[in-house]
């Protein structure tokens, strides 16, 4: 899809939605520690300007092997659960000037932990056919008991029965992440790679090296 052909609308995004989200794959084949990981994140600005930023690390060391970014004005307007048709023009902008191509897809949002199943790692994922996950700051949807303080636990995220991501303990004592399977990885597997990335911190360093990048592309 490209951004000449993207929804205007509500009604037009939730029909893409629904359109695409059939093509979600929910098994996994993306390696149990792959070479390298990208993440992705977004910066708004004022008159609706985004930065995107993709920086790709290698997993071992966690040290960086490339960043881009892309500013844009958004396409589509501010909208709880389709926040993926705002930041896909630029992200997708930014991965297309890597060299290097993806080995997965680390995204500061959520994936199948979505209303509709279909956030913005699926949406991604899809587009680019490469594995794809999200790690939110915040919950979006669903229920869960509170995971045992110690890092590595977590609690199941559950909406309308399903279970939709994980509560995962990134740091002893502090607040979880919530993670959720979007393209060609399951949970238990981004679970595993997200407490790779956070050997320090709370969040995953590919979230907090593309939120400094996508900061510092709108100075």
């Amino acid at each position: 899809m490209h951004t000449g052909d993207w929804p205007s609308t509500i009604e037009d995004a939730l029909a893409v939605q629904e359109r695409l989200r059939g093509r979600v794959d929910r098994t996994d084949d993306c390696a149990e520690l792959p070479p390298t990981v990208t993440g992705l994140d977004v910066a708004y600005g004022t008159s609706d300007e985004i930065a995107a930023a993709v920086v790709t690390l290698e997993t071992a060391g966690l040290t960086v092997v490339e960043e881009r970014t892309h500013r844009a004005k958004a396409v589509f307007p501010y909208e709880p659960g389709l926040f993926a048709f705002r930041e896909l023009p630029p992200l997708l902008a930014a991965l297309e000037q890597l060299d290097h191509e993806p080995d997965v897809l680390v995204c500061d949002g959520h994936g199948l932990a979505h209303p509709r199943r279909f956030g913005l790692a699926c949406h991604l994922g899809v587009l680019t056919g490469r594995p794809a996950f999200g790690v939110g700051k915040t919950r979006f949807v669903g229920t869960h008991a509170a995971p045992e303080a110690s890092r590595g636990s977590s609690a199941p995220l559950v909406d309308a029965g399903e279970e939709v991501g994980a509560v995962l303990r990134t740091q002893d004592g502090v607040k979880p992440v919530y993670v959720s399977a979007g393209h060609r990885i399951d949970l238990a597997h981004a679970c595993r790679l997200t407490l790779a990335l956070t050997p320090r911190y709370r969040l995953p360093e590919t979230t907090r090296q593309a939120d400094r990048l996508s900061r510092a592309a709108l100075r």
